[in-house]
C-alpha cells in the first residue's frame, strides 16, 4: 500500500504531478475539490450537507470533509493506496486525518511538499494570463497558503513524514525528484 499527500502553493504544479504520481503508483489521485464537485452533483448526503454550507458562502466543516474523505477511502480503487491532493489544510485537519486513517488500519507514507518561491509563483500565475490572476489576488492565495500550511509543513516534517521537492525546476525534474522519494516505497 502507498498512501501519500502532497502539498504545494497556488501553481506550484500539483495537479500536474499528481497526475504523474497517481499513475506511477496506480493509485488514485484524491482532491478534496472533485470530492465536493462530485457528492454535490450527486447530491449525496454529504454533498447536499456541504452545499448549505457553501450556498451561505462558508466553509465546509471539517468533520463534512473528513467524512467525504472516509466515504472515498472506503472505495475500492483506494484500497492499494492513495494522493491526497489539497488535503488535509490545517493542523486540525491533520490530526482528525490521523484518527481516520488509524480507524481504517491505513498510514500516510510520504508528504511531498513541492516548495516554490513567493516571486517565483507570481511571475508564472501572472504569466497565465488569467482574469482572475491579478497579482493582489495571487498574493492575498499565497498569504492564505502560508498561514494555514506553513505549521501543518512543520507539523509533518516534525514527524520524519516530509520529503521536500524544489517545485521550480523543470516538470521531468520535479517529477524525477519525486519519483527518487517515492522509490523505496515502491520496490
Amino acid at each position: 500500500m502507498a498512501c501519500f499527500i502532497l502539498f504545494g502553493p497556488p501553481g506550484a504544479g500539483k495537479g500536474t504531478q499528481a497526475a504523474l504520481l497517481s499513475g506511477l503508483l496506480s493509485v488514485p489521485h484524491i482532491s478534496t475539490g472533485d470530492l465536493f464537485r462530485a457528492a454535490v452533483s450527486e447530491k449525496s448526503p454529504l454533498g447536499v450537507k456541504a452545499q448549505g454550507y457553501l450556498d451561505r458562502g462558508e466553509l465546509v466543516p471539517d468533520e463534512v470533509v473528513i467524512d467525504m474523505i472516509h466515504v472515498r477511502l472506503a472505495q475500492e480503487d483506494a484500497q492499494k493506496g492513495w494522493l491526497l491532493d489539497g488535503f488535509p489544510r490545517t493542523v486540525p485537519q491533520a490530526h482528525a486525518l490521523d484518527a481516520l486513517l488509524t480507524s481504517i488500519d491505513q498510514t500516510i507514507d510520504v508528504v511531498l511538499n513541492l516548495s516554490v518561491s513567493d516571486e517565483f509563483l507570481l511571475d508564472r500565475l501572472l504569466g497565465r494570463g488569467r482574469k482572475d490572476d491579478t497579482e493582489d489576488v495571487i498574493r492575498r492565495r499565497l498569504q492564505v497558503y502560508h498561514e494555514q500550511t506553513a505549521p501543518l509543513i512543520q507539523f509533518y516534517r516534525d514527524r520524519n513524514q516530509l520529503t521536500d521537492v524544489d517545485g521550480s525546476s523543470p516538470v521531468e525534474v520535479v517529477t524525477a525528484s519525486i519519483e527518487e522519494a517515492v522509490k523505496p516505497l515502491l520496490a
